[in-house]
């Protein structure tokens, strides 16, 4: 028995532009919200997990440009997500679908974008965009489907600040402190954008967690007697985030065992008297070969990062480097060598994603087992 099946056809397109901050543009076609939108202008080449990418906090106050021909084929799904919202500022794909195919799917990603408010452009040459981000670098855009004058929309992106300097946290971070599992293990994890699935890989392992908002105190944190502390992912620039610093170095002295990623690995090793700096247009893709020095081994990572870690060989009797890019050497992981604090570049809890680097958590829960 053969089955059809009527498509969609949406009748109502609008035309839409995206203009670069070195004054490129790109016409093509209006999906989501009729509107407005601004941000650092980045692209993702992961050929699936689109959801997961559009609701990844890290993401937030960034346009990000999908790699892969199709995006909205397979609709959405109420579990399938790493936030509350969507947390991109925008959207750019070549293909984008009004219609999807997927028995589990609860709503299109188009439906999906207006009820979070999203502006984003489709029909345009992604692979071209694509190699002119990795020739020029990473910068500002806007993409516009209600103002399509290129000067009214070129003078609007001169007015958006840099992402260098940015403190992103308290855009994403919870406001108040929770609770959440009932294992054994108490971690406490400072929320600067954290992804659920990290989360649920502690509580998967016997974690009781203590959710802390960003600005939470290293005394706040310290008094709810935590076995292990967990420095979560997020956006914006590291080196911005003084206070948060001190908090890490102050929480890591202690001598909690602590696991940082992303974000949080930038931290921890700014703490440790690092350095990190602004990456030519970053690592994001689920694809990325990073060697573990330690044990030799090479894995394929999930990665989503704007700025990386410098390593400086004069504190190798205090920092020890764990994991390097295998693409361009790039600094992927760090350890302390005089307290239980480690952390990774790429994400572990990736999902969908390359799990090569689970184990991480179960290092860390073990860390935080041989401390007690």
């Amino acid at each position: 028995m053969v089955e059809f099946c009527i498509l969609r056809v949406n009748t109502q397109q609008s035309k839409a532009l995206l203009v670069l901050e070195d004054g490129t543009v790109f016409e093509g076609i209006a999906i989501g919200k009729i509107g407005t939108t601004t941000g650092e202008i980045c692209f993702n080449t992961g050929m699936t997990g689109y959801q997961e990418i559009f609701t990844d906090p890290s993401y937030y106050g960034q346009i990000i440009v999908m790699t892969t021909d199709h995006i909205g084929n397979y609709g959405v799904h109420a579990d399938e997500v790493e936030s509350d919202s969507v947390k991109i500022a925008g959207l750019v794909c070549k293909k984008f679908s009004p219609n999807y195919s997927r028995a589990q799917g609860n709503a299109s990603l188009d439906e999906y974008f207006m009820d979070n408010q999203i502006v984003g452009i489709s029909d345009i040459d992604t692979r071209k965009l694509v190699a002119h981000i990795r020739e020029t670098g990473a910068q500002n855009a806007i993409i516009s489907s209600e103002e399509l004058s290129e000067e009214a929309l070129k003078s609007k992106l001169s007015e958006v600040p840099s992402m260098s300097g940015l403190n992103l946290a308290p855009e994403v971070s919870t406001t108040t402190f929770f609770e959440d599992g009932e294992g054994e293990h108490r971690v406490a994890l400072i929320d600067f954008g954290n992804k659920k699935n990290i989360a649920r890989e502690l509580v998967k392992r016997g974690c009781k967690l203590g959710m802390f908002p960003y600005n939470s105190s290293a005394k706040d944190i310290l008094d709810w007697k935590p076995d292990g502390f967990m420095i979560s992912n997020g956006p914006g620039d590291p080196a911005s985030m003084k206070e948060a610093i001190a908090t890490v170095k102050e929480v890591v002295d202690s001598g909690v065992p602590t696991f940082g990623i992303c974000l949080g690995h930038q931290l921890l090793s700014l703490a440790s008297g690092l350095e990190t700096y602004k990456m030519h247009h970053g690592h994001r893709g689920c694809n990325h070969p990073v060697k573990n020095l330690v044990t030799g081994r090479s894995e394929i990572t999930s990665q989503n990062h704007g700025f990386a870690v410098k390593y400086d060989d004069s504190l190798a009797d205090k920092v020890v480097l764990t994991h390097v890019n295998l693409n361009d050497d790039s600094v992927e992981g760090i350890a302390r060598k005089d307290r239980p604090a480690f952390s990774v570049q790429h994400h572990p809890e990736a999902s969908p994603g390359p799990h090569d680097s689970l184990y991480l958590f179960d290092q860390f829960v073990e860390s935080i087992a041989s401390n007690k």
